[in-house]
């Protein structure tokens, strides 16, 4: 037994000692391809055209994985901060983007927008190529008209007419089945509950929704028709004569040249001078971006938060869990940003739909401790920023938003389905037992009790003036006024701002504007964003050392297939188990005191 014991001893550290050499050979070869890259640069042609492909849905943040090496799909802030950077750059003479199949929220057009316009007026040129416009909205178009020319496809459709919405409700499928919804919302416009409650929409949620299409249409139309210096009037007239073709359009002024990609592409390059290349926009982010900064200058803080807003942590050994806002997560980027005498103001990009009470409090508790500390905070809304996604911006020192952006939403719901009946219709018996009155509140089995709805009833009553009486308290408006423009009603930007629900309409510059402003700097001041949460662990700090570096873009793709075969993953994933400092004793698969 002794021996056998010995012989697990010896094979137990003989396989920390394999990691730990893997992982400062990992770190040797970062400190090799660094040097090389130094001498190298970034690997990028002295005369440039970024293209980039805006045909499919992007997200407007997206969650970093230390594991994946190598370029990613821009998401709108990548866009954003790029075309920034490039903006620039002397290299890069223009960029070409491709449109007209993604059905682009309108919201995230504007931002897209606002950020080639600011790149053309650095000197630069922009082109939109689209095969076609292939959807209703107005979101694609609306993104291609910032650029200097609009191309488009030999007898194509041009589709780009209005804005619509549609909803599922299972309220009928609940009644076959005898399964029986119960929900509770604050107020009648908290339309997320409908879909189980109702067969149809509710006269305020169509009243909401009405509106808020409406305002897209609206402003949708008006930027583009200054882009474009259109009649407003006379372009919601042709979208109105959609769907129409190439030919039509192209009479009407709303696209400029007839031809294929490869053409659009040829016009980019020959405009961009002799030797011109076309370099595909992750691959410029990948080779100029640095792990933490944008720039020189005074440091503002960038946290950018998109998904649903969790409890705990996404983060599961040295992997992210997908696009989330996960408390613990979020809580410590702000605290880390307010802690960093380097960093001067605070600027958090929401694009969230909510989620969670708790989590939502505790990232709005955080809000409010960097705020004491002396750290102005700015929230920057994208597409969505409602519900929680609201609730986590209110004691912001500003709040700016797209006039497409949907936010509010100051409301809750809660409830169950009981399905214990509609199991038995399929012939599956179930059953259960509790211990304490309330053990089985949430059981999925069994509907509420007449007393356990009162107590359902009253959560959310609580937990409705908590939420409003935090709006009133951070945006300053009376208690009043919030109660009445709340009830779970959704609005956009354009319609929030006259309420006092957001400071300004603008984009992810504006927001910018605004943080250097509460800073004390100066309009002109140049900052560095510096990007909250940082990298974590050895392949973050490996992955920002391949940032940038000619040989560091020769050797990725070599290494990202390395890191995908069974060898590496099964190190990878004991390296993911190993402490994050510090030296520990730790046994896996026991339960931790702070669980």
């Amino acid at each position: 037994m002794l021996a056998f014991l010995r012989w697990l001893r010896s094979i137990f550290f003989g396989a920390v000692n394999g990691i730990l050499k893997f992982a400062l050979a990992l770190v040797l070869i970062a400190m090799v391809l660094m040097i090389v890259g130094l001498i190298h640069g970034d690997g990028l042609p002295d005369n440039m055209v970024l293209t980039m492909d805006l045909r499919t849905p992007i997200h407007d943040s997206e969650a970093r994985d230390p594991l994946a090496f190598g370029p990613h799909p821009p998401s709108v802030m990548d866009i954003v901060l790029a075309l920034d950077r490039a903006g620039r750059d002397a290299r890069v003479k223009g960029v070409l983007f491709r449109v007209g199949t993604a059905d682009m929220p309108v919201a995230q057009a504007e931002e897209i927008n606002a950020a080639v316009k600011r790149f053309r007026a650095a000197g630069k040129f922009a082109i939109a190529d689209a095969p076609g416009f292939l959807g209703t909205g107005l979101g694609d178009y609306l993104a291609a008209t910032s650029a200097n020319e609009i191309w488009m496809q030999p007898n194509a459709p041009f589709g780009a007419s209005g804005a619509g919405a549609g909803a599922l409700f299972l309220k009928g499928l609940f009644d076959k089945i005898d399964a029986v919804p119960q929900i509770v919302k604050r107020a009648d416009y908290k339309s997320a509950a409908d879909m189980y409650m109702q067969k149809d929409y509710t006269g305020p949620d169509r009243e909401q929704t009405t509106a808020f299409l409406q305002s897209w249409v609206d402003s949708a139309t008006a930027a583009a028709a200054a882009n474009r210096h259109l009649d407003p009037k006379v372009l919601a007239a042709d979208f109105a004569n959609s769907p129409q073709f190439t030919g039509d359009a192209r009479k009407a002024g709303l696209i400029d040249k007839i031809g294929y990609g490869d053409d659009a592409r040829e016009a980019a390059l020959t405009r961009a001078g002799a030797g011109a290349r076309a370099v595909a926009l992750h691959k410029y982010i990948h080779a100029t971006e640095s792990a933490n900064e944008y720039g020189g200058g005074t440091r503002i803080a960038l946290i950018e938060a998109a998904g649903e807003i969790v409890d705990g942590s996404a983060h599961s050994g040295m992997r992210g869990d997908g696009n989330v806002i996960a408390a613990d997560d979020m809580v410590a980027a702000i605290r880390a940003a307010a802690g960093d005498k380097s960093v001067k103001a605070i600027v958090i990009r929401i694009d969230s739909p909510g989620g969670s009470v708790t989590a939502s409090d505790q990232i709005l508790n955080a809000v409010k401790k960097a705020q004491t500390a002396g750290k102005p905070v700015v929230v920057s809304m994208g597409m969505l920023a409602a519900s929680g996604g609201y609730y986590i911006s209110t004691s912001a020192n500003r709040i700016v938003a797209e006039p497409a952006t949907l936010t509010g939403s100051i409301g809750v719901f809660t409830g169950k389905v009981a399905i214990g009946k509609s199991l038995g219709l399929l012939g599956i018996d179930a059953d259960q037992i509790g211990v304490g009155k309330n053990a089985l509140f949430d059981s999925a089995l069994t509907p509420y009790t007449p007393d356990q709805l009162a107590n359902l009833n009253h959560q959310a009553d609580a937990i409705y003036a908590d939420f409003t009486s935090k709006v009133a308290a951070g945006r300053k408006l009376p208690l009043a006024d919030v109660q009445q423009i709340a009830k779970g009603r959704v609005w956009t930007g354009a319609d929030a701002r006259p309420k006092g629900l957001v400071d300004q309409l603008g984009d992810f510059w504006t927001a910018v504007a605004d943080a250097r402003k509460l800073a004390g700097l100066s309009a002109d001041a140049q900052v560095s964003f510096k990007r909250y949460p940082q990298p974590r662990g050895l392949f973050g700090a490996i992955d920002s050392a391949f940032s940038g570096t000619a040989a560091g873009l020769r050797a990725m793709e070599g290494f990202e297939a390395l890191m995908e075969t069974p060898a590496a993953r099964a190190v990878v994933h004991a390296a993911g188990d190993m402490p994050r400092g510090g030296v520990e004793m730790r046994a896996a698969g026991l339960p931790s005191d702070t669980e």
